[in-house]
């Protein structure tokens, strides 16, 4: 798999772009366009690199300074049907389903920390979902909470921040992760409030036994465990571009689900289930900024050795198999 970079290169660094990717064997179809470039003015440069190998060529790229006087723009061709694609990626270490581009992993997690207006608006819903479970007792409706909720993207973002050594990011998606459960936590409590003077919502629908969605407000050590490993699969999908893997995130952890029974346990002023639901959304967002920031250490340390050992021992295995 290959990734194609589009480079706006100011004219006075063009020849060292261009020396630097005709003299690496790990990019193809390099192309040069002198003066096609209006703002900033300069040349076009593009080529085809191999995933794998992209987060380095991108880094010589900016270490030559192109970053802040050109542009880089980073796409995904369709489908690469020529031979030089099956060379780049047999010259490129490990699977490009493994490959890590942490420039586009930064970029991910500046774009999931933005305050939108979408943002706190799912947070509302999915927080509103949430606190429909618990009055009705409802799994799938947990589940369905779970699913709508946008705090992942928050979460994996303050973990990037603080491994990377980013404090503005880190600082940033912890505000935001910080005002989605004040905002989501403030409106359906205030709705709660409105429903009990109506009598749709009685504390004894909230406070009673509930065998299905009691668990939201009961943290545990199991709680812990399964937000470190829901933690864990989330960075990874999302360094990995995994995207599949991301649902099994969503409803391993009962970072939502907490935030609707907070706020209802403040609706009808219940102070046990008030804690609980506290200790239950504090266990589930350090479990998962925890185990993210153990993932991104190992794959800064780790990833590129242990890819290219992968790859050695399926090569072999795939030998002894034929």
């Amino acid at each position: 798999m290959l990734v194609h970079l589009r480079l706006t290169v100011p004219a006075d660094l063009t020849d060292d772009v261009v020396d630097l990717l005709s003299d690496d064997d790990r990019s193809a179809n390099l192309t040069m366009c002198r003066g096609a470039s209006i703002s900033p003015a300069g040349d076009l440069v593009e080529c085809d690199v191999a995933r794998e190998l992209a987060g380095e060529v991108i880094g010589r790229l900016k270490s030559l300074g192109l970053h802040e006087t050109g542009g880089i723009v980073v796409t995904t061709p369709t489908s690469t049907p020529f031979v030089a694609a099956r060379r780049l990626g047999d010259v490129a270490p490990g699977d490009p389903d493994d490959a890590v581009i942490w420039d586009m992993v930064v970029e991910q997690c500046w774009a999931a920390s933005r305050p939108t207006v979408s943002y706190h608006l799912f947070f509302v819903l999915a927080t509103l979902l949430a606190a429909i479970a618990v009055i009705t007792d409802s799994a799938v409706l947990v589940i369905g909470a779970m699913v709508v909720g946008p705090e992942f993207g928050t979460v994996a973002a303050i973990a990037t921040g603080l491994v990377l050594r980013q404090p503005r990011l880190a600082r940033r998606a912890v505000s935001v992760l910080a005002w989605g459960v004040v905002v989501s936590v403030a409106v359906v409590t205030v709705l709660a409030l409105v429903a009990g003077l109506t009598g749709l919502v009685t504390e004894e629908m909230v406070t009673r036994a509930r065998p299905q969605t009691g668990f939201i407000w009961h943290p545990d050590r199991w709680s812990f465990i399964v937000a470190l490993i829901a933690g864990a699969a989330g960075v990874l999908a999302m360094t990995t571009s995994r995207a599949n893997a991301m649902v099994g995130v969503f409803i391993s952890v009962t970072t939502i689900p907490a935030v609707g029974n907070l706020a209802l346990a403040l609706g009808v002023w219940a102070p046990s289930e008030i804690r609980g639901s506290a200790a239950q959304l504090a266990v589930n967002i350090g479990g998962m900024v925890l185990a993210g920031m153990v993932v991104l250490v190992l794959q800064r340390l780790l990833w590129v050795p242990a890819l290219t050992a992968s790859q050695k021992l399926f090569a072999r295995s795939q030998r002894a198999a034929r």
